[in-house]
């Protein structure tokens, strides 16, 4: 064989081995309302949204546990991986580890990174969902056996999206971490967290791990409404969105200290940018609405069971937000192909 094709042929080996080793079998999932896909279905909590109009433009149309009228950004991003085009939550059993082998979702809808947050709702604490994630490994070792199981926690991709609960459900809702630590201070306590938790999941076995930062809190409707009642202007509450920023110039620094330290692929999901950008400007994105949700009389306030069908509107597309603090689906979709096309576009 000529030289020439020799050095061909072990560049296109290389190619290949390099596609393969890059190649995502499972998306795993951790983190709060943004992420769960129906885990709080089976928590004895007020924190669910498994009846109508939640949703309402889900494949079969019915509610499933998601907060929004369709998919997450989460089950987008699975599908861009070529898995499945909706994680199923792990206490769901309707699904088993045949579904969870290419994708599993721990997170819960009302949780945060302190467990004081979780506590407000009754819902699963940050280490609960940890050990949700240690019993899954050893149901996945028993159903791809014990060399293919590492293979897969190994390669697979985990998704981290927490946070915004600890501020607006916990630390400005409640006076108990108000009261004892200022909001820097929190920002620290909340940024050892989730430095524990990445160590945790590193321990074992997770190697290609995004860490998804806070959006803009400050204009999610809820607030807007607040800081509308509280300062006589519809505005985003700009202080919350000071602090969303703050905290995640700490997690982005975070990120950079345990790549140092650890042999991973830790990425971080910058969504506020991209979110401010749409929010600033929704016509640029098909969007005709984005200071109210789409459910509800007034989209302001309307969460949970106060989101209403009579009063719902048609067309959640011309929407940015579903209801007073989750994204529509089509909102959903945007971000994740995003954060897809950016932060994990080294994964695929």
């Amino acid at each position: 064989m000529p030289e020439w094709c020799l050095g061909l042929f072990f560049l296109l080996q290389l190619v290949l081995l390099r596609s393969s080793a890059a190649k995502v079998p499972v998306i795993i999932v951790f983190g709060d309302s943004t992420v769960d896909s129906g885990n709080n279905n089976f928590v004895n909590t007020v924190a669910k949204s498994n009846y109508e109009p939640y949703g309402r433009d889900f494949d079969g149309g019915k509610p499933t546990g998601r907060f929004s009228n369709g998919r997450l950004a989460t089950d987008f991003i699975s599908q861009a991986f070529n898995l499945s085009p909706a994680i199923p939550a792990y206490l769901d059993p309707a699904y088993g580890m045949k579904d969870f082998a290419i994708g599993v979702c721990f997170a819960s809808a009302a949780t945060g990174y302190d467990n004081a947050t979780s506590n407000v709702a009754s819902v699963i604490p940050l280490w609960k969902e940890l050990e949700y994630f240690k019993d899954y490994i050893g149901k996945l070792k028993g159903f791809q056996g014990e060399a293919k199981a590492r293979e897969t926690i190994a390669e697979g991709l985990y998704i981290i999206s927490i946070g915004t609960n600890d501020f607006l459900e916990n630390y400005y809702a409640v006076p108990v971490r108000s009261s004892a630590l200022t909001v820097e201070e929190y920002q620290s306590f909340l940024i050892g967290i989730a430095k524990w938790f990445v160590n945790e999941i590193y321990v074992l076995g997770a190697r290609k791990i995004d860490l998804t930062g806070l959006p803009p809190m400050g204009c999610l409707p809820l607030e807007r409404s607040i800081n509308s009642r509280l300062f006589q202007f519809d505005e985003c509450n700009q202080e919350y969105n000071r602090v969303a920023r703050e905290f995640n110039v700490e997690l982005q620094k975070l990120v950079e200290k345990l790549t140092m330290e650890r042999h991973l692929s830790l990425v971080y999901g910058n969504i506020y940018d991209f979110f401010d950008t749409v929010i600033k400007s929704p016509s640029s994105y098909g969007f005709e609405v984005a200071d109210v949700g789409c459910c509800g009389a007034s989209g302001l306030m309307e969460l949970g069971y106060l989101c209403k069908i009579p009063l719902t509107c048609k067309n959640a597309d011309k929407y940015v937000f579903w209801d007073a603090i989750h994204p529509t689906q089509k909102m959903n979709k945007l971000l994740a192909d995003y954060i897809v096309n950016t932060t994990l576009a080294r994964f695929m």
